[in-house]
């Protein structure tokens, strides 16, 4: 058990990506009663979730809609913060035998829980209501199967994309339509930097868009089988000395500490950065945000340098193990309701995630979408590019161990790239090894 929770502490400094929201609190998926229309005691279940904002609503939104929609199975939301917390939450409560039958798992995450026992297995689940796993998107069932078994359903997943203040974009002469390369990237954030006043990007420190400048350059952060990582080799260290080349010309802002996601969204908020790295999780946010203030907003693959690649995101839906066989059921047809189609586009339409399903990415309502909006699709269409995070047991560990050397990178200008990767990967390495 020592090495698990080394990874919940490793996980309280990463994972800076998606979805940063503030915190709600509630449980409107409760419910005065508690038993069925026949007088019978409901099958009582806990969900936990991350994340508040729309993301929270959208949680409790979708447990009032199971609740009202049968008559056996009671489910009690409760908000648990960012990924982080969850996890340590829920592992602390599995060591205490007070687990929720039914949570989220951060996707790099889903091997590491299976591997310590927390998660159940779902394939008989899956074999027995003959679910269609071919409607699933492919692009987001990498990080579901641990030694070629189903431990998660993608629930609301996501890429990175590029949020681009499109008005300040037009006012500097450049298309809205967004860079689509390295190069034409460099060229818009010089033509967006005012010395003083803007800055092209506001660009946190964040493992996950790391992860895809290293995709996008060729290369890999973990070997396939775990036994070493590549993240120091040509295509991460040509992606870092990107980074450090517009870190130290300012053509972007590079804040630090646990507000510098909050940095970047006030920044790109209040029109002092044109451009964010940022989930498309955010993207009603900053629909609502760009309306508010008064700006054009668009959206844009990552930009790529040898291919386009992105990695996904976000959260699956896990069952957790050991339950009796009444709350196993009940933890079931809630994962099924909760990654149906139906569901599927509500979740997509409140908060820009992915839709998880192809019937519902075909279907007349998100095609609607699409066309109203088309900012949603981007995303959709990126996904064509998508491929799994890595889930080596130790990569929350090395994750903070790459954050901390990219740090000391952008920050330290004698620091060469290739010198701080190195350092990092040996560090990365001798964790694999334990």
């Amino acid at each position: 058990m020592k090495k698990y929770f080394a990874f919940m502490l490793a996980l309280l400094m990463i994972f800076l990506t998606a979805c940063q929201s503030d915190k709600v609190s509630g449980t409107s998926g409760e419910s005065d009663s508690k038993t069925d229309e026949k007088g019978g005691e409901k099958i009582e279940i806990t969900y936990w979730y991350a994340w508040g904002d729309k993301i929270g609503e959208n949680n409790e939104n979708l447990v009032k809609m199971f609740n009202e929609s049968q008559d056996k199975i009671h489910v009690k939301a409760e908000y648990q913060g960012t990924y982080v917390d969850l996890h340590a939450k829920t592992q602390a409560a599995f060591a205490a035998g007070n687990a929720p039958e039914v949570t989220q798992n951060e996707i790099s995450s889903i091997g590491v829980f299976a591997k310590s026992g927390m998660t159940q297995d779902l394939t008989p689940f899956i074999e027995r209501d003959d679910i269609n796993m071919d409607d699933f998107n492919p692009g987001l069932m990498g990080n579901s199967y641990v030694d070629g078994k189903l431990y998660g359903l993608p629930y609301l997943r996501s890429t990175p994309i590029l949020y681009m203040n499109t008005t300040m974009l037009k006012e500097a002469g450049l298309d809205p339509a967004g860079p689509k390369t390295w190069d034409e990237f460099e060229e818009y954030l010089r033509a967006l930097t005012e010395e003083g006043k803007t800055v092209g990007m506001t660009m946190p420190v964040n493992i996950w868009i790391y992860e895809a400048f290293i995709a996008s350059a060729g290369g890999q952060m973990v070997a396939d089988d775990d036994s070493k990582v590549l993240f120091n080799e040509k295509a991460g260290v040509k992606a870092l000395e990107f980074w450090k080349k517009l870190a130290q010309e300012g053509v972007i802002k590079v804040p630090g500490g646990e507000t510098a996601a909050d940095v970047a969204k006030q920044d790109f908020a209040n029109s002092r950065a044109a451009m964010i790295f940022s989930s498309t999780a955010d993207l009603s946010y900053n629909l609502s945000v760009a309306k508010e203030k008064g700006f054009e907003l668009n959206t844009a693959f990552i930009p790529s340098d040898k291919q386009n690649a992105v990695p996904t995101g976000g959260a699956n839906l896990v069952m957790t193990a050991g339950l009796e066989k009444d709350k196993q059921d009940a933890a079931w047809e809630f994962i099924k309701f909760m990654t149906a189609k139906e569901q599927t586009i509500y979740a997509s339409k409140f908060t820009g995630y992915l839709p998880s399903r192809l019937s519902a990415v075909e279907s007349e309502e998100m095609q609607a979408l699409y066309k109203e909006t088309p900012q949603f699709k981007v995303a959709v269409d990126q996904l064509q590019y998508g491929h799994p995070r890595p889930m080596a047991q130790e990569y929350p560990e090395i994750s903070t161990v790459i954050a901390d050397e990219i740090t000391r990178t952008l920050l330290e200008k004698d620091l060469a790239p290739k010198d701080a990767l190195d350092a990092a990967a040996e560090k990365s390495n001798q964790l694999l090894k334990k």
